[in-house]
């Protein structure tokens, strides 16, 4: 372990990330690689929590506000959280990784509901665990309920795994000469108006000191590299 700059982390993946076909579903293709790269973190002792988006099947942000009310299309979003997460779950254990699955909204019938020292047992006995559902209420992004999961298990970072590979003061597809940051402080982020994680995920990180790593997921390694302390993205922290 020793070898690692972080011992327990919070992993946030993209629903987008489990579907980069976009077919409005999930790649077991991708999600196979995704858990092959989990399974090896989790061998080398790595206690990891993951917080899964929704918007490969539902995103409730995009819903006509004549057809379906705001509040209704988030708890629609939440559930596609839970159906990744199965999957998640799923995947991982087919290569031999143990799992639980905790929901923020009670579904008894195929995952744990949240109960905060119910999860770090879980992490310490080497179990990786899967949080779906958001944080249980609308108008939140999992954005934010990774950034408050991460704090609630004690993780020592903040994993936010995406396509590009870090943060950029603008759009590298549509700007060849954009920057990438390496380091950046949160107000900065909040400031300047990054494209990081929402508002209230930044906030939450800031107040509690929690640093948050922007890595491209889809190059093989990462999650390794990343624990390992190698520059391969965005690390935004404190002064």
């Amino acid at each position: 372990m020793s070898q690692f700059a972080y011992r327990r982390i919070l992993l946030k993946l993209s629903g987008e990330a489990l579907d980069p076909g976009k077919s409005r579903g999930i790649d077991f293709d991708a999600l196979g690689q995704f858990a092959s790269e989990i399974g090896e973190v989790h061998a080398m002792g790595v206690e990891m929590g993951l917080v899964v988006g929704g918007g490969n099947i539902f995103r409730g942000a995009q819903v006509p506000a004549e057809l379906v009310d705001r509040i209704t299309g988030d708890y629609m979003g939440m559930l596609a959280t839970v159906i990744n997460a199965l999957a998640l779950q799923a995947t991982l254990e087919s290569k031999g990784v143990p799992t639980r699955v905790l929901t923020a909204i009670e579904m008894r019938p195929f995952a744990e509901p949240f109960i905060r020292r119910r999860a770090i047992r879980h992490l310490e006995k080497g179990r990786v665990v899967i949080l779906g559902a958001g944080t249980g209420n609308p108008l939140l992004t999992t954005d934010t309920a990774a950034a408050l999961r991460a704090i609630e298990l004690k993780a020592e970072a903040l994993f936010k795994a995406t396509k590009v590979d870090g943060v950029y003061d603008s759009d590298p597809v549509l700007n060849g000469d954009a920057r990438r940051y390496e380091t950046l402080n949160y107000r900065a982020v909040l400031n300047q108006n990054l494209k990081v994680m929402d508002t209230a995920a930044i906030s939450l990180c800031e107040e509690n000191n929690m640093p948050i790593l922007v890595f491209n997921l889809t190059q093989p390694g990462s999650i390794m590299k990343a624990l390992r302390g190698e520059s391969i993205g965005t690390t935004v922290r404190g002064e």
